[in-house]
C-alpha cells in the first residue's frame, strides 16, 4: 500500500472519528465549557477542515485497478438507488411533525409521514446509499475506503442518534421507534407500517427527481463518468 493511501486512511479516520467524538462523548463537556453557539462553530470548522483534508488525500491517491467492470445492469441498479437516495435526502429536509417531544413529555403523535415512514433516518441513509453506489460503479481501492467511511459515519451516526434520544426521551422515543423503522422499508416488509405509508410525498418526489437529474447530469463537469439516465438518453 502506498503512502498516499495511508494518507487517505488517516484523513478518513480523523474525519469520521472527530464527527463521532464531537457528536457524543465530547459534546456535553464542550458545550458546558464554551457554550452551544461556540461549540457549533467549532464543530463546523473541524468538519470542514477534515473534509477538505479527505478531498485532497483522495485526489492524491492512485487511481488503481477496478475490481470489476460495471456493465449496463449495474449502472441501471446504481441509477435507481441514487433516485431513492435523492428522494430520501429531499424528504428529510421537510421535517416530520410526528417526531416525539424532545423533552420526553408524553404526547400523542400522529403516524410518521413521508420519507420518515420509510426510515426514521432518511438523510443518513441517503448518504449511505450514495457511498455504496459510488463504489458499485467505481470499484477501486480509494473509492472503497471513502465509501466505507461514509457508510460507517452515516449508519453509525444514525444508531448513535437513536441511543441518545432513547436515553433522553425514554418511553416517547421507544414508542416512536416501534412505529418507524431504522432500515428503509423494514417496517413495510415486517407489516408494522402499511405499504401505503411508503409514499414519500409530492415535494420529496419532485424535488428528489430534480436533484437526481441535476446531480447525474453534472457528473462529466466534475470529471466523472456520464451517470444516471444520461448514459442512455444522451
Amino acid at each position: 500500500m502506498t503512502g498516499t493511501m495511508f494518507h487517505l486512511m488517516a484523513a478518513l479516520a480523523v474525519f469520521v472519528g472527530t464527527h463521532f467524538l464531537l457528536s457524543h462523548p465530547l459534546r456535553r463537556p464542550l458545550v458546558g465549557a464554551i457554550g452551544e453557539r461556540a461549540f457549533l462553530g467549532l464543530y463546523s470548522v473541524v468538519a470542514i477542515a477534515t473534509l477538505v483534508w479527505v478531498y485532497f488525500a483522495f485526489r492524491a491517491a492512485p487511481v488503481g485497478q477496478f475490481l470489476w467492470s460495471p456493465g449496463d445492469e449495474l449502472w441501471a441498479l446504481a441509477t435507481a438507488l441514487m433516485f431513492v437516495a435523492s428522494v430520501l435526502l429531499v424528504g428529510s429536509l421537510i421535517g416530520n411533525p410526528a417526531l416525539p417531544d424532545p423533552t420526553g413529555r408524553p404526547v400523542t403523535t400522529p403516524p410518521a409521514r413521508g420519507v420518515f415512514a420509510i426510515t426514521r433516518h432518511p438523510m443518513m441513509w441517503s448518504f449511505a446509499i450514495w457511498a455504496a453506489v459510488h463504489f458499485m460503479i467505481s470499484p477501486r481501492p480509494a473509492v472503497f475506503l471513502v465509501s466505507v467511511a461514509v457508510i460507517v459515519l452515516a449508519i453509525g451516526g444514525a444508531a448513535g442518534q437513536d441511543a441518545k434520544k432513547k436515553r433522553l426521551t425514554g418511553e416517547a422515543w421507544r414508542d416512536w421507534a416501534r412505529r418507524t423503522a431504522f432500515v428503509p422499508f423494514a417496517g413495510q416488509i415486517t407489516g408494522r407500517i402499511p405499504w401505503a405509508g411508503s409514499w414519500p410525498g409530492r415535494i420529496a418526489l419532485v424535488g428528489g427527481t430534480l436533484v437526481w437529474l441535476a446531480a447525474t447530469w453534472a457528473h462529466p463537469w466534475l470529471g466523472a463518468p456520464v451517470a444516471g439516465v444520461w448514459r442512455w438518453v444522451g
